[in-house]
């Protein structure tokens, strides 16, 4: 992207390996699984739910470090090399914490010490172009259980590394499995239109029976036909392609129909966010993001299924069970990006197995898990149409009828807000010359305000479910951005990219990119606070039970006068069945913990660097401590905020 964004960073938000072994032997885990945490969610439906109790309400404010653990891998970056971040949330399984480092280095922690028990460095080229930055969220593991417990890689341990391998490593000594693939690694680069610099992984694998299904990161907005957004499952124990799914198949019809060319062009509408599985039903469930480009749609006409959905896959063969889209022909890099996550519900005096589905729309999805037909009713609503030649909008969005929005959807010039009088008649001045219908309005040529802009609503940050409380926390982000589509012989006169932001070529297609999220001259963002928020919805009535500020911008970009609360956050909520709710993400680098039944902020902690990861919480035994974790390393895209290489360990004295 030429013309990087203001210097705090907020707009940029738009093959050989070694193992190091040095540890003997392990404890004893805990008999109880609950007292783990064996996957990115806690459980495979990702309710990131953990039911122990030692940290509660009563006591939260006791809490205090118990160590800290530095992986020393940093990128401030310079050069080809990107800045790096650190969103992992690691595993406790078996006595042993298993995380991943911004540079995708596995490593095995003791975790009632943080001290490094082992550590694997698949050596990935540090220098690739990696859209997001020098990030991973984490690794997956299986238990082979036709291997006894004394041979290597009876459990293994999976990570899908940035420059596009699938790797398996032996849980108890962090050596390659030999017999899987290749050395213990296979290739994932043969896909369709693939290109080494803008693709890539950054989430953790998902596992279902003896199968490890991978998505992909595609980068946005770099030409019409990006690599394809397959889905791809693989033998845990060999390594051999077991099948595959594409998101988004080609459609010449589509474009027959639109009276265009056959040669229907699109790619991408990949899984990049964290996949979960329903182990008894055989089922697998895909959140995928946006076609490409993001924003101009000329060239794949119709809706774009499977892209902006969430879909129901056959664990065993790949096959499509059911698909739900909530978005339509997507022009807003609206992606569901939050993993799905599945629960069951009392409704009508019934036991309902359902999955929730949120997105950076901030529309909240309830569906049947079944059939993925909607709970509470979702009805098509007429949206603003296109400006632009050769752009055929989606006449109708879904709209869930419960819950209610999560963020605000429309935004006057009137309703701008400014931390002084000058910054309010600035962002005034600045909105009121942009096309403005609310959410679903195309990205024109003048200029479009996009409400909310492309990190949400809800984005990978996701949500944690209480079924005791039928229960969801969610957080949300609550800022608007610009798109403007600039016309090819203008975009190409690189002399007229005079403004801040980010600028994608979209090669291919009649038109380049540019956006950005709307900041003042002082650089906070120009809609009204609070920017971020902590929600509590009732999953059962459909209704929001309570909404907080979460975190604050009061120093975001340098000093300011007094600024009301609420920060944009990158990084998920736990809850406990201690009544809490944990999560970090914001800019001001706190861990907080929140009453689940009233939003009541009852702790916090500063962190080394900003906690843009998910927390988990676990016991090595019955008779241990409870300990809370979360990753602070700051995030690639926000150039203001501090870096750093924590994994930070909570506990009562």
């Amino acid at each position: 992207m030429a013309n990087r964004a203001k210097s705090v960073g907020i707009t940029a938000l738009l093959l050989s390996a070694s193992a190091v072994l040095a540890w003997p032997g392990a404890p004893s885990a805990s008999e109880n699984p609950a007292d783990s945490w064996p996957y990115y969610g806690q459980d495979p439906g990702g309710m990131r739910y953990s039911p122990l109790t030692q940290i509660n309400r009563e006591n939260v404010t006791q809490l205090k470090v118990a160590w800290t653990f530095h992986t020393g891998d940093i990128s401030e970056g310079g050069g080809r090399r990107k800045r790096s971040g650190l969103e992992t949330t690691p595993l406790l399984i078996d006595g042993t914490l298993y995380l991943t480092t911004a540079f995708n280095r596995i490593i095995a922690l003791d975790p009632e010490t943080g001290k490094q028990r082992w550590g694997y460095d698949p050596n990935i080229d540090l220098d690739g172009d990696y859209g997001d930055g020098l990030v991973n969220r984490g690794v997956a593991t299986w238990l082979d259980s036709s291997r006894s417990k004394d041979k290597p890689c009876h459990r293994r341990i999976f990570e899908s590394t940035q420059d596009a391998r699938l790797v398996a490593v032996d849980a108890a000594t962090g050596a390659p499995c030999a017999d899987f693939g290749k050395d213990g690694q296979v290739s994932l680069r043969d896909v369709l239109q693939y290109d080494p610099g803008w693709y890539h992984m950054t989430s953790p694998p998902a596992v279902i029976d003896n199968l490890v299904v991978v998505g992909s990161a595609i980068d946005d907005n770099h030409r019409v036909d990006m690599a394809r957004g397959v889905v791809r499952a693989y033998d845990g124990r060999t390594g051999a392609l077991r099948w595959s799914w594409d998101p988004l198949p080609a459609n010449p019809t589509a474009a027959a129909a639109q009276g265009k060319s056959p040669s229907w062009r699109s790619g991408a509408g990949n899984a990049w966010s964290i996949m979960v599985v329903d182990q008894a039903r055989d089922l697998l469930f895909v959140p995928t993001g946006s076609a490409s480009p993001d924003y101009y749609g000329g060239l794949r006409p119709g809706d774009d299924k499977w892209s902006n959905s969430v879909v129901a896959l056959r664990g065993k063969t790949g096959e499509f069970v059911w698909g739900f889209q909530l978005v339509h022909h997507d022009l807003w890099d609206f992606d569901s990006a939050a993993p799905p996550l599945l629960a069951t519900l009392h409704l009508e005096g019934k036991d309902v197995p359902v999955v929730i589905q949120g997105n950076k729309s901030g529309l909240l999805y309830v569906l049947y898990r079944d059939t993925g037909k909607p709970v509470f009713p979702v009805e098509e609503r007429p949206v603003p149409q296109s400006d632009v030649p050769g752009e055929v909008p989606s006449p109708t969005q879904p709209f869930p009828l419960k819950p209610p929005p999560l963020v605000p959807q429309t935004l006057s010039a009137d309703q701008a807000w400014g931390a002084t009088p000058e910054d309010r008649d600035w962002c005034r001045n600045y909105i009121s010359h942009l096309r403005n219908g609310g959410i679903f309005t195309p990205p024109s040529r003048q200029g479009t305000l996009m409400v909310p802009g492309n990190i949400g609503g809800m984005t990978w940050s996701g949500y944690a479910f209480d079924a005791k409380r039928s229960i969801l926390v969610t957080n949300t982000n609550n800022l608007v951005a610009v798109a403007r589509l600039i016309p090819r012989e203008r975009y190409n006169d690189r002399s007229s990219r005079t403004e801040d932001g980010d600028y994608g070529d979209q090669l291919g297609a009649p038109y380049g990119l540019y956006r950005r999220f709307i900041q003042s001259p002082s650089d906070l963002p120009c809609n009204p606070p609070p920017w971020g928020m902590l929600n509590a919805i009732d999953m059962e009535e459909g209704k929001i039970r309570w909404q907080v500020p979460l975190g604050s911008m009061q120093d975001f970009g340098g000093t300011h006068s007094q600024i009301p609360p609420g920060s944009i956050s990158l990084g998920g909520p736990i809850v406990t069945a201690g009544g809490l709710v944990f999560i970090a993400g914001t800019t001001d680098c706190f861990l907080r913990a929140f009453d689940i039944e009233t939003g009541k902020q009852l702790w916090k902690a500063q962190l080394p660097a900003c906690g843009n990861a998910t927390p988990m919480s676990y016991r090595v035994s019955s008779t241990g401590k409870q300990y809370v974790v979360i990753a602070a390393g700051g995030h690639p895209k926000i150039t203001e905020e501090k870096l750093g290489d924590s994994i930070v360990a909570f506990t009562l004295p």
